[in-house]
């Protein structure tokens, strides 16, 4: 899709301006170019054009431009919008009444998302340290509330004690980038194995 390639006009000063707080309008847009573009690459795949997001966000392609100068920044913003609501997903189980059903449903949750965006993952691959550094903050607070999740889970029984919450995201990020493989087993198989081997064995166990 040449998700690095620079789009024409400006994208020097629009990059500048990315850093400064947004108006109220300048936010609207943004939100409405970013919903539209999770919809697109959905319905239609990431070598869509840029022009056919502007015209679902109902924008100028130099507004979409001004806000995103190259379609790997797009993506990432993608990316990094559905990571911050799957953090928001597992913080709104936190006092779940079955914590059991909390923890192995949100991590069938992810892995939904995940194979769902696997092409927006292989598109900002390339972004490398640039991204890790944008998502880093994004990624700690997903970290915490699936650590919230786990804590209550093991606290009923239902997971092994010595999982850690960086060995549950290594475990599901692993399974989403197995899928990717053309003779990989389906996600849903993969995802079973993994929530085999989290939970807790022996005659006490949940």
């Amino acid at each position: 899709m040449g998700p690095k390639s620079k789009v024409p006009g400006g994208c020097d000063e629009a990059s500048g301006a990315a850093e400064r707080p947004l108006r109220a309008d300048a936010q609207r847009n943004r939100a409405r170019i970013l919903e539209a573009a999770e919809a697109v690459f959905a319905a239609e795949g990431i070598e869509v054009p840029v022009d056919t997001i502007a015209e679902k966000a109902g924008v100028g392609v130099g507004t979409l431009y001004r806000h995103f100068p190259t379609k790997e920044k797009l993506c990432e913003a993608v990316l990094l919008e559905r990571l911050s609501a799957l953090t928001l997903d597992a913080q709104a189980l936190a006092d779940a009444d079955d914590p059991k059903a909390a923890f192995f449903d949100f991590l069938r949750h992810v892995v939904e998302e995940g194979v769902a965006k696997r092409d927006l993952m292989v598109a900002v691959m390339g972004a490398g340290v640039e991204f890790e550094v944008a998502a880093a903050p994004v990624k700690e607070g997903l970290h915490e509330a699936i650590g919230v999740l786990l804590q209550r889970a093991q606290a009923v029984g239902a997971v092994r004690p010595d999982v850690t919450p960086i060995a549950v995201l290594s475990l599901i990020g692993a399974t989403c980038q197995a899928t990717a493989h053309s003779d990989a087993a389906p996600a849903c198989d993969l995802l079973t194995i993994v929530c085999d081997g989290l939970r807790a064995q022996g005659p006490h166990s949940a």
